[in-house]
């Protein structure tokens, strides 16, 4: 296969992979510059369209996960400040006489060990899809420079 593409596709391809690390340097770029990169070329060559898609669904697949994490971790973090909830910790507590209302969460619920382990576990999977997108993006940009096909673990194929 290595002998039928160009030097120029294989390149081009290995450069989308490594643009995915523009996140570090501007807000959406690990979207933004492949999708410029794949749009502007994936009518000229099949394999730069191939591995356009794939660092996109890899990156829009790690950003759900990443979602999804949050979202059930936030049960948990919420549990680590009960006191955010007892309106006299932000100063307001003179309100509930003020208005007639009566705002009371019990925080005796709340233990500390108990929320520690899934918000643990929660941030121990960010973690770890932080370094699978790493790695797989080096595997991939250096697979593709030499002009073999990468797929990427763990992706959903939203662009197909």
């Amino acid at each position: 296969m290595t002998e039928s593409l160009s030097k120029h596709e294989r390149n081009l391809s290995a450069l989308i992979h490594a643009s995915t690390f523009s996140k570090f340097f501007i807000p959406f770029g690990n979207f933004i510059v492949p999708l410029i990169l794949w749009t502007a070329n994936k009518k000229e060559y099949e394999f730069v369209d191939h591995n356009g898609k794939q660092a996109l669904n890899f990156q829009i697949s790690l950003l759900l996960y990443s979602i999804i994490l949050g979202i059930i971790s936030i049960p948990f973090f919420i549990g680590f400040f009960p006191n955010i909830f007892d309106f006299d910790f932000l100063g307001f507590g003179h309100l509930n006489n003020w208005n007639n209302l009566n705002f009371h969460i019990d925080s005796d619920d709340f233990r500390f060990g108990t929320w520690l382990l899934p918000v643990g576990i929660s941030g121990l999977l960010q973690g770890a899809l932080f370094v699978v997108n790493i790695i797989y993006t080096i595997l991939a940009t250096i697979r593709t420079n030499e002009g073999q096909t990468f797929q990427y673990p763990l992706t959903i194929k939203f662009i197909k």
